[in-house]
């Protein structure tokens, strides 16, 4: 984690001369392993993943979903490759991981990754500890404390509902040339010291 962006990993990350394509700026492939190192970065280089051995299979990326929102251009300046924790499941997470230079995020991306069992090779419940380590990385409002968690209290059932009845399905002309909604550009929020 770093001081000037807590509950975020983040990976210093140089560009290259040869990430450069025919366009002048940096491939979007060469882009996506930006996003890798830093998973791999996160999941075995991270001071607690190495002290603590999680992970000792490895995991497996199951998803990449991406969203390219500037042109990056190659610059001595290393890129921020910062890392959060969006969701835990019961052997995968989901992270989304931004590529960036200030002031601006050139990359978005939301990766499921999978913990590995090494014998069969298929995925495996996550551990305690690797629970935890992830909940380090997840965001105040969607960390839920088991201290918090209040235990269900169980009620009288509820009177039947009435049925809802949907409505006929309608047709929907589709539109030659209708614009599609416009996309604002996310910025990369730098931290001051």
């Amino acid at each position: 984690m770093s001081a000037l962006h807590p509950g975020v990993h983040v990976l210093s990350c140089p560009t290259r001369w040869s990430d450069v394509d025919e366009n002048g700026h940096i491939n979007n492939a060469r882009l996506v392993g930006y996003v890798q190192e830093g998973i791999y970065d996160m999941f075995c280089h991270h001071e607690t993943a190495v002290r603590d051995a999680l992970f000792p299979s490895g995991f497996i990326i199951a998803r990449h979903e991406i969203d390219f929102l500037e042109q990056l251009y190659h610059r001595p300046e290393p890129l921020s490759v910062q890392l959060t924790v969006e969701r835990i499941g019961r052997s995968s997470t989901h992270i989304v991981v931004d590529v960036c230079r200030a002031p601006l995020t050139f990359m978005r991306a939301r990766t499921v990754v999978v913990a590995r069992d090494r014998e069969s090779g298929r995925s495996r419940k996550l551990s305690s500890n690797e629970r935890s380590f992830l909940e380090a990385f997840m965001p105040d409002e969607v960390r839920v404390p088991a201290a918090q968690a209040v235990p269900a209290v169980p009620t009288a059932p509820a009177a039947p509902a009435a049925p809802v009845t949907a409505p006929p399905p309608q047709r929907v002309a589709a539109r030659s040339g209708a614009a599609l909604p416009h996309r604002t550009r996310r910025r990369c929020r730098a931290s001051v010291a």
